[in-house]
């Protein structure tokens, strides 16, 4: 180990910068969010550092004697005389030193930092790799949500009263592991802290964490990219006990959930629905109630056209607890994918999610209202039905030579866009062998898709 690692509180010690220029401005801001009281030498001062307020600035050339008094010193100039001078002057006088960018001249460094106050997670390569070190601190920021700061803090204030409720420090310990990955963790993760204290407080008075009922996660699962999950869904699918999916989640996605955990497909296609609705509310509510963590997959965004809030009414209902997990809507990520922006000033100035058949099957939509001009409309589930949606929407007056473009599995390694108006398209398409998940994009912005596009596949 060639350095230590310890923390240091900052709070109010005088601390002495070396230097003016970007770089010192990256350490400043660092030292002034530990409230360091700090006093910056230099001969330029740079606009950026000049703006910092509760710094004192002092334009000149470094001494000896302006070490004095300080605990610890950076040097963080671009001369190599003047960080070589700042080195010794602090060694002689026992002052740790950080030189940037020159290791040798160290007595300390600065770690890659992952802040989630009070919690603090410092990576070191000890000067080898500083990018390997960032790289690291990268991948632990994925895994460690800005809501673990608030389990810190809460598990601060209350730290006294399990203390004096539970007195045997292994009890104590079991205790917290116990508060720390289960109900009352989540309940903070998803923004409940009062809910969390109250609950928190109950098990405090009987020496042991609430009992287990399980709790549903309704994800999101974007529309196909696994790289598109958000942090909070990985987080989730990475715990639950069951991974309940539909059709749109791809393999790629289900290989980054828990290993050991049950998978329980429940996908529907057109006119062959595996798992009736009802079917799925209730394996959903009886999973819960046996204890278990459910991770209920959707493709794109569980709000929009996927149900979601038929499944969260029977939860509620049955007093299940759940959260909700947003996730790219297809919409958004197929259209980013294929180069065709939603709105655009020139273009379009609104935008219509709408579903290409209803729950009876029918195509029965609001013609005139998505014929209206400058707007894009874009269609889920409207493949089977293209010929007649482009037909009733020239009925009620879209042009024939309306741009519009179907997306063939969005956003992964398989995406097609094919392009045309309301009156060749259909006809290009029956040529086709095109394989759903598929988005429909009406407007003038498919114009754009040519110029636009940008995934390479």
């Amino acid at each position: 180990m060639d350095y230590f690692p310890f923390f240091v509180k900052l709070s109010q010690k005088p601390c002495l910068v070396i230097g003016a220029g970007n770089c010192a401005a990256r350490k400043i801001e660092l030292l002034l969010r530990a409230d360091a009281k700090i006093t910056v030498i230099a001969r330029e001062i740079n606009p950026h550092v000049a703006q910092f307020k509760n710094i004192t600035l002092i334009q000149k050339d470094v001494e000896a004697r302006d070490l004095d008094g300080f605990k610890f010193v950076i040097s963080a100039t671009d001369n190599e005389q003047t960080n070589q001078f700042v080195s010794d002057c602090a060694k002689e006088r026992g002052i740790l030193v950080n030189v940037v960018d020159n290791p040798p001249l160290c007595d300390f460094i600065f770690p890659a930092i992952v802040d989630r106050a009070p919690l603090t997670i410092a990576v070191s390569s000890g000067g080898a790799s500083p990018v390997l070190a960032r790289f690291l601190r990268a991948k632990i920021e994925t895994l460690i949500p800005p809501t673990y700061g608030t389990l810190a803090q809460l598990a601060e204030k209350f730290r006294e009263n399990v203390k004096q409720k539970i007195t045997r420090p292994a009890q104590r310990r079991i205790f917290w592991e116990n508060i720390l990955q289960g109900r009352i963790a989540e309940l903070v993760f998803s923004g409940q802290k009062e809910a969390a204290e109250n609950e928190l407080l109950q098990a405090i008075e009987q020496e042991e964490p609430q009992k287990n009922n399980g709790e549903v996660y309704l994800i999101g699962a974007g529309p196909g990219a696994a790289d598109l999950l958000t942090f909070r869904a990985l987080r989730l699918m990475q715990q639950a006990d069951v991974i309940v999916y539909d059709r749109l989640v791809s393999a790629e996605i289900l290989d980054l959930a828990r290993r050991d955990s049950d998978k329980i497909y429940v996908g529907k296609e057109r006119s062959n629905h595996s798992v009736p609705q009802d079917e799925i509310n209730a394996l959903l509510v009886k999973l819960a109630k046996e204890g278990k963590r459910v991770a209920r997959l959707k493709g794109g965004d569980p709000f929009i056209f996927g149900r979601g809030g038929e499944e969260i009414e029977t939860l509620m209902q049955q007093g299940v607890a759940f959260q909700v997990v947003p996730g790219i809507t297809a919409a958004t990520g197929c259209a980013s994918y294929a180069g065709i922006p939603l709105t655009h000033r020139d273009y379009a100035q609104s935008c219509i999610f709408v579903t290409g058949h209803l729950k009876d099957h029918s195509i029965n939509l609001n013609w005139t209202q998505l014929a209206a001009p400058n707007q894009t409309v874009v269609i889920y589930m409207g493949l089977v039905g293209l010929e007649k949606i482009c037909e009733s929407l020239i009925e009620h007056g879209s042009s024939p030579d309306l741009p519009m473009a179907v997306v063939e599995q969005g956003t992964t390694a398989n995406q097609r866009v094919l392009t045309g108006t309301l009156s060749t398209l259909p006809a290009r398409l029956k040529n086709e062998t095109v394989k759903p998940p598929t988005l429909i994009i009406i407007g003038e912005v498919v114009k754009l898709q040519e110029k636009l596009h940008w995934f390479k596949n």
